[in-house]
């Protein structure tokens, strides 16, 4: 089989055969042509989804990558907040420290007779003089524990040794303050005496372990010395009662008031308002019952009332 074809040219006619071995190229050629069409777009395809799957692969690693990330930055913060709420904790700590120092600062000025003003516990001291600058490292939170912990320790130190002094000075005070003198009252008169006594109820000899001092009620009823509170409330015939031990086994003893101005365990002072004057128990009246115990056993309180205070 074979192709003939005709052409014009200048020349004439020309004729262009095609012989059976070039048809069967070009006819088959043709034929696959479609098959190789096929193949490349498949190819192409399959080479798409390797590349999708190329890149979910890498997607998924991100993914995994991130959420270590984030795993590891919640680790981190809440180390990091453990560690400042123990160190707020530790700073807590060593406030209440200072405010104790501070306190027990104040009474041991008040019980030396110090200035107050030149020796201020709310003050940052008056501090001076030529320094040279010193490198310093950064400190680490271990640093910064260690060195909290420190300070701790020496403030701790400092406020048993100013407990120490204060006790000290409160003994020497207490010395000069323990000792009881004048009246518990600061206004009224003396309306019954130690001793024996006609009973205002049955009119009856009787016998009366204190003095009476008279006055308007709501009146001011003071220590007659510094001492330790060691009984409040009501008792059978005195009332409202109050009673100081002031060491050594001296008591003394403040009844039928109306109220009461400190509580068991406080430690009063010379002069200290304790109660207000009442008239309850067995009473006729405003009064305070006054009585001045040595070792459990009542003794007259004139002696004590009558002498001065020491300087």
């Amino acid at each position: 089989m074979s192709i003939t074809i005709l052409q014009r040219s200048p020349q004439g006619m020309r004729t262009i055969k095609f012989k059976n071995r070039y048809l069967y190229g070009v006819f088959g050629f043709m034929a696959i042509l479609p098959l190789l069409a096929g193949l490349g777009g498949y190819l192409l395809a399959l080479k798409e989804v390797k590349s999708t799957d190329i890149n979910q692969v890498a997607i998924d690693n991100w993914k995994k990558e991130l959420a270590n990330q984030w795993l590891e930055l919640s680790v981190a913060k809440k180390s990091s907040e453990h560690k400042l709420n123990a160190l707020t904790a530790k700073l807590g700590m060593m406030q209440a420290h200072i405010r104790r120092l501070d306190a027990a600062g104040e009474r041991i000025i008040t019980v030396a007779g110090l200035d107050a003003k030149e020796f201020s516990f709310s003050q940052s001291p008056a501090l001076g003089g030529p320094e040279s600058s010193i490198e310093m490292k950064s400190a680490g939170v271990l640093d910064l524990f260690s060195s909290l912990n420190k300070i701790d320790q020496q403030l701790d130190s400092r406020e048993q040794q100013l407990n120490v002094l204060e006790s000290l000075l409160m003994d020497k005070h207490m010395g000069v303050e323990r000792y009881i003198s004048g009246r518990p009252i600061d206004k009224g008169w003396m309306s019954s005496y130690y001793g024996r006594r006609n009973d205002p109820f049955t009119g009856k000899p009787a016998w009366h372990g204190g003095v009476d001092f008279a006055g308007k009620e709501g009146n001011s009823v003071n220590s007659t010395a510094a001492g330790v509170v060691s009984w409040v409330g009501s008792r059978f015939g005195y009332g409202l009662l109050v009673e100081i031990n002031h060491g050594d086994g001296f008591v003394t003893r403040y009844a039928h008031n109306k109220t009461a101005l400190v509580k068991k365990g406080d430690v009063v002072s010379k002069g200290q308002s304790i109660a207000l004057m009442g008239n309850t128990g067995r009473s006729t009246g405003a009064h305070v019952h006054y009585e001045v115990l040595k070792h459990g056993k009542n003794v007259n309180p004139a002696p004590f009332i009558n002498r001065k205070a020491k300087i």
